[in-house]
C-alpha cells in the first residue's frame, strides 16, 4: 500500500507541500493517493552514471484506492511515470519534469453505461443499455505531464510548478471519482472526458522563514459539455471548478510551520438548480503543522 506513481503533486507529502490540500484534480482522480499494488523502479545511485538524472516507476494497482472496502474485479491499473530528476541549467536554475500514464478500467456488472453525446445540437447523457455491455470494462485512461523550475535568489528561492492531466474517467451519475463499489440494479457507470491542471508560484520573502504561495488550479470533469449546456440529464459531477489560492507560510523551525491560505473557488454557471450562479464556497485555512 503506497502512493500511486502518477504525476508530481500526488506524491508530494503533506509535510513538504506548501498548499493545505492537493488540487481538486488530484483529490478526485487519485483520492486517498495510495492503493494496493506492486511497482518496480529505475533510479541510478552512481554519481558518474550517464542516466543518473533519469527515474522511472512502473506498477500495477487495484484501482479503487484505499477508500474501497476491497477489490471487486480482476482489472488492474497500469501506472507509469518517467522523470527528469532536478537538473542544474545554471548556477541558479534547476529544472525537473515528468510524464505519467494510467491505463485501467472497471468491470461493468450491469448492461447500463452512459456517455455525453450531441443530438440535434443539444448535449445530453446518452444511455447505452446493450446486453453486450455487461462483463465489459469501462475505461480509465489518464495522461499527464509535469514540470518544476527552481531559481535561487538572494532571499531564498523562486519556484514555478505546473501539471496537466487529460483522459477518460469512469464515474457514476453524481460523482466523477473512481467508484469504490460495483453498480447495482438499473444503475451503471458514466464515462467522461476530462482535463485539469495546476500552477504554483512560490517565493521566499525576506528570508527562508517566509514564503508567499500563489496557486491556480482547474478541473473539468466533462469536457464535452460547458456552462448552460449543463442542465436536465446532467449533475453537479459535470461542473468545472477553478480555484485561486493565495497563501503565506511561516517556518518556525525545520519541523514546524504556520499556514494561512485563502481559496477563491469558482464553478461554471449552469442550468442545474443550485448552480445557475457561482456557489459561495471560498475557503480560509489557518493551520499550525508539525512534521514528525
Amino acid at each position: 500500500m503506497f502512493a500511486r506513481p502518477f504525476g508530481y503533486e500526488v506524491n508530494l507529502s503533506s509535510s513538504d507541500r506548501e498548499s493545505p490540500e492537493r488540487g481538486r484534480m488530484s483529490q478526485i482522480l487519485m483520492k486517498g493517493e495510495r492503493d494496493l499494488g506492486a511497482m518496480v523502479s529505475f533510479d541510478v545511485r552512481k554519481k558518474a552514471h550517464r542516466l543518473k538524472y533519469l527515474k522511472m516507476d512502473l506498477g500495477f494497482f487495484n484501482g479503487q484506492g484505499i477508500n474501497a472496502a476491497g477489490d471487486f474485479d480482476n482489472k488492474k491499473d497500469l501506472i507509469g511515470h518517467i522523470a527528469l530528476k532536478p537538473y542544474s541549467l545554471s548556477g541558479k536554475v534547476t529544472l525537473s519534469a515528468g510524464a505519467s500514464l494510467l491505463y485501467g478500467g472497471l468491470l461493468q456488472n450491469t448492461k447500463f453505461v452512459s456517455s455525453t453525446l450531441a443530438a440535434g445540437g443539444i448535449k445530453k447523457q446518452q444511455l447505452d443499455s446493450s446486453v453486450g455491455n455487461k462483463g465489459q470494462y469501462s475505461p480509465r485512461r489518464y495522461n499527464g505531464v509535469d514540470a518544476q523550475i527552481r531559481i535561487k535568489n538572494q532571499k531564498g528561492y523562486t519556484e514555478l510548478r505546473a501539471e496537466y492531466i487529460t483522459g477518460i474517467q469512469t464515474g457514476t451519475s453524481n460523482n466523477s471519482e473512481t467508484p469504490v463499489a460495483l453498480a447495482t440494479g438499473n444503475n451503471g457507470f458514466y464515462k467522461r472526458n476530462f482535463n485539469g491542471a495546476y500552477f504554483y508560484f512560490i517565493q521566499h520573502l525576506f528570508s527562508l522563514k517566509h514564503q508567499l504561495v500563489i496557486k491556480y488550479d482547474w478541473y473539468d470533469p466533462n469536457t464535452k459539455v460547458k456552462g448552460k449546456e449543463i442542465g436536465a440529464g446532467f449533475t453537479a459531477a459535470d461542473i468545472q471548478y477553478n480555484t485561486l489560492n493565495i497563501g503565506y507560510l511561516y517556518h518556525l523551525s525545520d519541523h514546524t510551520k504556520m499556514v494561512l491560505f485563502y481559496a477563491i473557488v469558482k464553478n461554471e454557471q449552469t442550468n442545474l438548480p443550485g448552480f445557475t450562479n457561482d456557489v459561495k464556497d471560498d475557503v480560509v485555512t489557518c493551520r499550525l503543522q508539525f512534521r514528525f
